[in-house]
């Protein structure tokens, strides 16, 4: 019943934040997602002390909190991947809004990342500006 429960709230968020076609995006990821996004960390929190604080709820496969390129520093969010999607589930029910190190955190599940160019390196151009034929640059 409980989990009956929590799959009805779950369905009910996603619809009122997403509309109705992410429903069913919101059932995939219920039934098979074993990767779950953890955000609101707190700068102190690194890959070993996350990887703690989810254990208790099933093998964690990999927990990796996501730090700055350029500073090393932690960007506030991370990823906790299990090995089954009832491991998942639970600590998706049991830690979001939970206090973790002094914050808050917000436990949902993983959103795959479109592949392709992600806008990182501009496209294939020829040319530039002012490069028509006719000389005039197309302005």
């Amino acid at each position: 019943m409980a989990f009956c429960n929590k799959v009805g709230n779950l369905l009910k968020q996603s619809i009122s934040q997403n509309g109705p076609a992410s429903m069913l995006n919101s059932i995939r990821c219920m039934a098979t997602s074993t990767k779950l996004f953890v955000g609101g960390l707190s700068y102190g929190t690194d890959d070993h002390s996350l990887k703690d604080a989810f254990s208790s709820f099933g093998d964690v496969v990999e927990a990796r909190v996501i730090t700055d390129r350029d500073s090393g520093r932690s960007r506030g969010f991370g990823f906790v991947n299990f090995s089954s999607g009832e491991s998942a589930s639970s600590a998706l029910s049991a830690m979001d809004g939970q206090e973790l190190h002094g914050r808050n955190i917000r436990v949902s599940y993983a959103n795959e990342r479109p592949s392709g160019n992600r806008g990182l390196g501009g496209g294939n151009f020829s040319g530039g500006y002012g490069s028509r034929a006719d000389g005039d640059g197309g302005f």
